[in-house]
Parts: C-alpha cells; sequence; structure tokens
C-alpha cells in the first residue's frame, strides 16, 4: 500500500514545488479524496504570490477538486468509499460565527478554503472536510467538473440569486475564465444576454456560447449600446481588472446592479452620481456552500453548460499556472493526476 503521494507545494511567494508528503488518516468529520483533477484558479495567486493575510508556507493550492474517496473518518455517514466528490473554494464554516448563526455560512469568519488555510488539490491526495463535499453527477466528467465547482458556482449564483426575471438584460463582461460560464448561464436562464469585452474576435465565440448580443468596448460606446437596449437590470462584471468597473455603472438601467466576481488589487472608482440617480447599485459575490456546488453541476448537465477547459498533467502546475495568469488560457487550466 502506497505510503506518500505527490504534492505541489507553494513555498515561498512565486515559488511553487513538487514533493512527496506522508499519506495521513482522515480526522473527525472529514474524508480523504484520491484527487482525479484540480482545477486552477486566479484567486490560487492568494496562496502562490502570498498575498492572503496569515498565510503560511509550505502550503497546497488548488480549490477546484474532483476526486474519489479512499478514506472515511469517525462520524462521516454520508459518504462512501469509492463515490466522485469535489470540493469548491466553501471548504466549511465554523458553526460558531455571527454569519453562522444566521446561516450564512459562504461567509463564515473563520472559513475553511482549500489550498489556503488548508492544503488544496494540487497533489494526488488531500484531506476534506465531509460537510464541504458536492456529489459528482455521473453524466459530467472529471475534468468539466472540476472547474464548475469555483468558477461556475460563483457565476452560477451571482445570477440566480439576483433580483432577475425571465427576459431581462444582463449583461457579462469578460468572455474569459468567468465570463464564458456566466454567458452560458445567463442564457440557460432565460436572460436576454449581452457580452460586453475588446476586440472583434471574441463576438464569435460570444455568439457560440449563447449571447443574443456582443458589445465590442473598442469599436463602440459601451454606455450607449446597451442603453439604446433599454439598459442591463444586471452586469456580472468577470474581469480580472477592477479599473475596468467603475465605467460599467452607465450600462445599468434604473435600479440595476453591478455584480462583481472578477477582482484584481486595484480599487473599482465609482462615480456617485451614476449610483444616486437611478438607484444603481454595486455588490460582490463570493461562491457557494456544499450543495449550491451540487445545483451548478445538475443545471450544468440539464442544460448541456461545459467549462472550456486544457488539461495538463500535476507535474507542469508551474507552467500551468504561468500560462494562466499570462492570459494564456483558453479558458480554465485543469491538472490531472492520472488516477
Amino acid at each position: 500500500m502506497e505510503t506518500t503521494y505527490k504534492a505541489v507545494e507553494a513555498t515561498a511567494p512565486g515559488t511553487l514545488r513538487i514533493v512527496e508528503r506522508p499519506i495521513r488518516e482522515p480526522g473527525v468529520g472529514q474524508v480523504r479524496i484520491r484527487v482525479e483533477a484540480c482545477g486552477i484558479c486566479h484567486t490560487d495567486t492568494l496562496t502562490i504570490e502570498g498575498q492572503f493575510p496569515g498565510l503560511s508556507f509550505p502550503r497546497v493550492p488548488g480549490h477546484e477538486v474532483v476526486g474519489r474517496i479512499e478514506g472515511i473518518g469517525q462520524g462521516v455517514s454520508r459518504w462512501k468509499v469509492g463515490q466522485r466528490v469535489g470540493v469548491g473554494f466553501f471548504g466549511g464554516e465554523d458553526g460558531e460565527c455571527e454569519p453562522c448563526r444566521r446561516g450564512d455560512f459562504v461567509n463564515c469568519q473563520k472559513l475553511i478554503i482549500p489550498g489556503i488555510t488548508v492544503d488544496g488539490g494540487y497533489a494526488e491526495v488531500m484531506i476534506a472536510e465531509a460537510r464541504a463535499l458536492a456529489s459528482i453527477p455521473d453524466a459530467l466528467s472529471t475534468v468539466d467538473a472540476a472547474p464548475l465547482l469555483c468558477a461556475g458556482v460563483t457565476t452560477y449564483n451571482a445570477l440566480r440569486n439576483a433580483p432577475l426575471r425571465a427576459g431581462d438584460l444582463v449583461a457579462v463582461q469578460g468572455v474569459g475564465g468567468l465570463g464564458h460560464l456566466g454567458i452560458q448561464f445567463a442564457r440557460r436562464m432565460g436572460f436576454r444576454t449581452v457580452a460586453i469585452a475588446r476586440g472583434r474576435e471574441k463576438k464569435k465565440l460570444a455568439t457560440e456560447l449563447g449571447a443574443h448580443s456582443y458589445i465590442d468596448s473598442q469599436e463602440e460606446d459601451a454606455a450607449m449600446a446597451l442603453q439604446r437596449l433599454g439598459g442591463a437590470r444586471v452586469i456580472l462584471a468577470t474581469a480580472a481588472s477592477t479599473r475596468s468597473m467603475g465605467p460599467l455603472l452607465p450600462l445599468l438601467a434604473a435600479r440595476g446592479r453591478l455584480i462583481v466576481v472578477g477582482a484584481s488589487p486595484e480599487p473599482i472608482e465609482a462615480d456617485p452620481v451614476q449610483l444616486i440617480f437611478g438607484g444603481r447599485s454595486t455588490e460582490g459575490s463570493l461562491t457557494g456552500t456544499a450543495i449550491d456546488a451540487e445545483d451548478v453541476l445538475s443545471f450544468s448537465v440539464l442544460e448541456n453548460i461545459r467549462p472550456m477547459i486544457e488539461t495538463v498533467p500535476l507535474e507542469q502546475a508551474a507552467n500551468a499556472y504561468s500560462r494562466m495568469m499570462e492570459g494564456k488560457a483558453r479558458f480554465r487550466m485543469v491538472l490531472t493526476t492520472g488516477q
């Protein structure tokens, strides 16, 4: 029986290395997962670049994890050895803080985050909290399921929890790792879907993903183009450039919402006049719980929604991460272990 497993550790800001680690037994309420795939997310920079407050090295990154249970700790009854499961950004809650006591587990003040507060899925083996597991439908491949556990649930929840009705105009800013999923979800949820990006070359892809209209912000005034359509009830801001988000406010209809799911270190500069006149608002949307992850997986099967991915062996994690950071991925990089 194997006693060690291969993992990719962040050992210092910007440094990844492959190591062998001893296999350990899961604790109370935990399971051990034999990892089959792990998506690479832009949020992994919080670990790999050492940006998360209080982060300790070494740390195994990764929070888009799919694999099969191979060990079960005490107190776990719902899950069985051999089940295919996934873990996303939500790795478990403490159940004691005020947000948890109010049922807002995603905003737990001591949230367990795979790859950040505990070791994640850039590895052949991972320990996870059983309460954070999502069951993977048979109709989804392992590599397709992985990005849906973070990029998928983030865009899906942002839209399904927004004050929208079928036929409302939803604009998705960006046709990238988050945006290409946001467009698919918006169209399948019954919204009039407009994609906004820079460059004519993205129009064909946006249309194929389901966008009813495409606005090239390099070629035309996006505000005028959207206002001709009546303005957006919601703009889903997915680009990893927060400087680009403030100018989106004039694109909103009265009482419209700018929902931010993409992020970068720069602040969002908002014109207060655009907020006050028209009653517009800006908000963020983080992730979802394990049951939310199961919802997005089921919806993706129902509506034939899939991420666009590139698969790379675990041993090439550093190169795959660099490819993602350089904007060369189309659109989600997924590490595979060969299991």
